[in-house]
């Protein structure tokens, strides 16, 4: 009686939805994050190689994947415990413009041309592999943080299309602060919350279009990976050496191609709720 009452009113919170139960969930999952990242980095750390970790796989998948994949592997479990998850990953009915396709189209591009463009020789084939497993988890836990619970979220708040847009947008750059944490350079760590505000909105203009969570993901799941090769790792001495391809440079372009989209976006997408959208599934209502 008393485990029914509690996940009933623990459903019933997270029903409500609205902005703050959004900045809620990303400040613990930023919390959790840290914590789990600092724990792993702690026990693992003799298997790490701390000069070039994004040149060895087995630094790739302990020191940066593992914390990610656990993260994905929390968010699953409270999507469960709300009775969210086939919520999450449903078909969505509401279609979306044709116009909004341009965004899938310009964030495929860039990995395309990140692909053409990469020194391969850098790069072993379990190096490759671990990195692109690692893209697969951030695809995965931060396109569920953000455009899966915080789109719900807000949308289960009565917000119009476009504030869901927008706040959700700002709640994927605003989760990149994380680097602060971790002894990033400010300006960088600012510069890169810019790029990833821009990158959310694609990512929102693409579950919108395609109708589905696991379209973002794979979006996702593609771009971090390209990016990271076609830099040559993150290692100074490593990113610094040559000069990127004519391809990186044009692909790097589409950074700002995001963010001038995005602010189009804004006054093309409706400024109200859109219409016969479910404020809550069947499965979070009490008793459900």
């Amino acid at each position: 009686m008393t485990d029914t009452s509690t996940s009933s009113g623990w459903r019933r919170f997270w029903a409500r939805g609205g902005w703050w139960r959004t900045v809620l969930l990303t400040v613990v999952y930023l919390l959790v994050y840290f914590g789990v990242s600092q724990l792993i980095g702690l026990l693992v750390r003799p298997a790490l190689d701390l000069d070039d970790v994004y040149g060895d796989p087995t630094s790739v998948l302990l020191g940066v994947t593992l914390p990610v994949l656990v993260m994905g592997v929390l968010l699953l479990v409270f999507a469960r415990s709300l009775g969210w998850l086939p919520h999450l990953f449903r078909r969505r009915t509401d279609r979306a413009p044709r116009w909004i396709w341009i965004a899938v189209v310009i964030t495929i591009v860039p990995p395309v041309l990140k692909l053409a463009g990469t020194d391969w020789s850098r790069f072993s084939a379990p190096l490759v592999l671990s990195i692109l497993f690692m893209g697969l988890c951030v695809g995965l836990a931060e396109e569920l943080l953000t455009r899966g619970f915080a789109v719900d979220l807000l949308e289960r708040h009565g917000y119009s299309e476009r504030a869901v847009f927008v706040l959700s947008s700002l709640v994927f750059g605003l989760i990149h602060l994380q680097n602060l944490l971790g002894g990033g350079n400010p300006l960088l760590v600012f510069a890169t919350v810019g790029y990833a505000v821009g990158f959310g909105a694609m990512m929102y203009l693409a579950l919108r279009v395609s109708r589905w969570l696991v379209v973002p993901m794979l979006l996702h799941a593609l771009t971090d990976p390209t990016t990271l090769m076609a830099a040559g790792g993150l290692n100074d001495a490593t990113a610094t050496a040559g000069s990127p391809s004519a391809l990186v440079t044009v692909a790097s372009l589409f950074n700002f191609v995001y963010i001038v989209f995005g602010v189009v976006a804004v006054f093309l997408l409706p400024g109200r709720r859109r219409a016969g959208r479910s404020a809550e599934p069947a499965a979070s209502r009490p008793g459900g």
